[in-house]
């Protein structure tokens, strides 16, 4: 039994579809993130980082979508989300989800975490107004050469899908019309209408 503590919107969705998409017995615990459940020093005892997602397995806590995402994979082979048996090919699946992770999530939370970077009004203003500009460019490659076709790493779904699907959900948001990606818009549609995918959207509210 695992535990999966997320925040409706976040990244944690990704985590999530993946559960769904294993068969996983799992939980939902949901945390308020505008209210700042995050801090709380129940959950910084869950994952000191105060971010979601966290998953909570019998042999601990994993935190970071692509660590928990590569260990749904590992720990349920027959679901064939990962090319367990390439070395090579998984290493560029982690290199898909890494840049998921550490540039185009990033890119996105200038918009609402600039104060991870600066204080001053004028600099937080100055980043938000960046953040239609900068996740246009982070997702260029994507629409460009990363997303093989029909599915990121080509003809098998892997856990890359659920991830970039949840950040394209974001561009919306951060005002880039998902029709100007017309490669990332079909592979939108098209994880829309997996089952696990429905499932997952209709539990997030819960926890």
């Amino acid at each position: 039994m695992f535990t999966l503590f997320h925040s409706p919107g976040a990244c944690s969705l990704a985590s999530l579809v993946v559960l769904e998409e294993v068969g996983a017995a799992y939980e939902l615990r949901r945390l308020d993130m505008r209210q700042g459940e995050q801090r709380s020093a129940e959950y910084l005892a869950v994952n000191p980082k105060g971010r979601v997602p966290a998953l909570v397995t019998p042999r601990g806590v994993l935190t970071e979508t692509p660590a928990i995402l590569a260990f749904l994979a590992q720990s349920f082979p027959a679901a064939g989300l990962a090319p367990l048996d390439d070395p090579f090919a998984f290493a560029e699946l982690q290199a898909f989800n890494s840049y998921l992770c550490a540039t185009v999530h990033v890119a996105h939370a200038h918009k609402l975490r600039g104060s991870r970077w600066a204080d001053d009004p004028a600099a937080l203003e100055a980043m938000k107004r960046k953040v239609p500009e900068s996740m246009a460019a982070c997702f260029a490659p994507i629409e460009r050469e990363f997303l093989r076709g029909p599915w990121v790493m080509g003809a098998a779904y892997t856990v890359a899908d659920p991830y970039l699907f949840t950040l394209a959900r974001w561009l919306e948001g951060d005002s880039v019309r998902l029709a100007t990606l017309p490669r990332v818009a079909e592979h939108h549609a098209r994880m829309t209408e997996r089952p696990a995918v429905q499932r997952a959207l209709a539990r997030q509210s819960e926890g």
